[in-house]
């Protein structure tokens, strides 16, 4: 089972990227330490077995580490319409002027113009609500457009961390909590934006980012906000018909600096997790676009709707620490593009046997770049 073996010349189809998990294996609390939880280690020939805290001996003095510094804003409100019928609202995109955009759970849809009596946080007296506009187009219609507003006028990400939901992933049966306020967001979350936090990151704490420090390992960190269509699995067999969600993400100018740095000395560019992937890879793609240059450039941003999948070229991304992700989904496809299929899916089938923690709050794994 080599890291290096490459994807061959052929064409994939959904099936190629399925496998038979049991639930018991679907974490649904964190470990007790962000960096206790386990490492499967999938860049050699033979997996090891190793604890997340062991990261710094795998690395090298140079090497650089690219985080998503993405907020978990708490994105789930409930309530009521005018007839009494419930609601789940789940804000995808703040939009400016009160507006937001958002997914929409209810037997029957309320026509334009509706407003929606949504509850407050227990023991305050807020008048919380959201009217229809009608459907959200950038979002090919998927989502639904509100203004959400209160009598005190407030905006809406001040509303939805007073009153909303921490939007656990589908697969966590268990309502939020206090704990997850906490340890659904990473410990460098600072830019407000996502729907589901950036999984692979969660396993950092202080005394892990000190130790890498130490171990000269440098950071720096892109914005990537992720939507909720990154729990969505792919459905058509033909893998070239599936349409991708759309994320907003920026690459700052130090970042770009950090990585043509970090390529001058010889050090590798590691992703932490597939939402770094998306963005560096998008952003890669778009300065071959737009500007040849080989200095880096202004703060770059926009919106991305890559799709990665065997047999695509990676520009930056040289390794990946990541998290176990969903049969049939995007994720998977993007990690087999990047260590290669049948590597991938043996390291699967031994995590299973070993009894590895899978999703958002379960163990990581590190990749390596296969050769194409």
């Amino acid at each position: 089972m080599s890291p290096l073996t490459p994807n061959a010349v052929r064409s994939f189809r959904l099936g190629d990227f399925d496998f038979e998990l049991p639930e018991t294996l679907i974490a649904q609390h964190p470990a007790a330490e962000r960096s206790g939880s386990r490492l499967l280690d999938g860049t050699g020939a033979v997996p090891i077995d190793r604890i997340f805290r062991d990261l710094p001996s795998l690395l090298r003095a140079g090497d650089l580490l690219v985080f998503n510094d993405t907020k978990v804003i708490k994105a789930r409100l409930f309530g009521e319409k005018p007839t009494g019928g419930k609601v789940e609202l789940l804000i995808e995109r703040v939009l400016g002027g009160n507006q937001v955009a958002a997914h929409m759970r209810v037997s029957k849809k309320p026509e334009a113009g509706t407003t929606l009596a949504l509850q407050g946080a227990p023991g305050t007296h807020d008048r919380l609500r959201a009217t229809l506009l009608g459907r959200w187009p950038d979002a090919d219609g998927a989502l639904f457009r509100f203004v959400l507003s209160n009598d005190a006028g407030d905006d809406p990400l001040t509303l939805l961390q007073r009153h909303g939901h921490v939007p656990l992933p589908p697969y966590i049966k268990h309502t939020d909590g206090v704990e997850d306020e906490t340890r659904y967001q990473t410990v460098f979350a600072k830019n407000p934006g996502a729907v589901a936090a950036p999984t692979a990151a969660l396993h950092f704490d202080a005394a892990l980012l000190a130790a890498l420090d130490s171990a000269g390992v440098q950071r720096t960190q892109v914005t990537l906000h992720v939507g909720a269509g990154t729990f969505q699995p792919v459905k058509t067999d033909d893998l070239s018909e599936h349409q991708m969600h759309s994320e907003w993400y920026e690459v700052p100018a130090t970042t770009q600096q950090a990585i043509a740095d970090c390529q001058a000395r010889g050090g590798r560019v590691v992703a932490i997790g597939t939402t770094s992937v998306r963005a560096l890879e998008s952003w890669a793609r778009e300065k071959d676009r737009v500007d040849a240059a080989d200095s880096p450039a202004a703060a770059f941003s926009a919106e991305t709707r890559i799709f990665i999948t065997p047999g695509f070229e990676f520009k930056v991304v040289q390794l990946l620490i990541t998290n176990f992700h969903l049969p049939k989904s995007s994720l998977m496809m993007l990690v087999s593009a990047l260590a290669g299929h049948n590597h991938v899916m043996a390291l699967y089938r031994y995590a299973i046997a070993q009894n590895y923690r899978f999703f958002s709050y379960g163990d990581a794994m590190l990749l390596t770049l296969s050769d194409p």
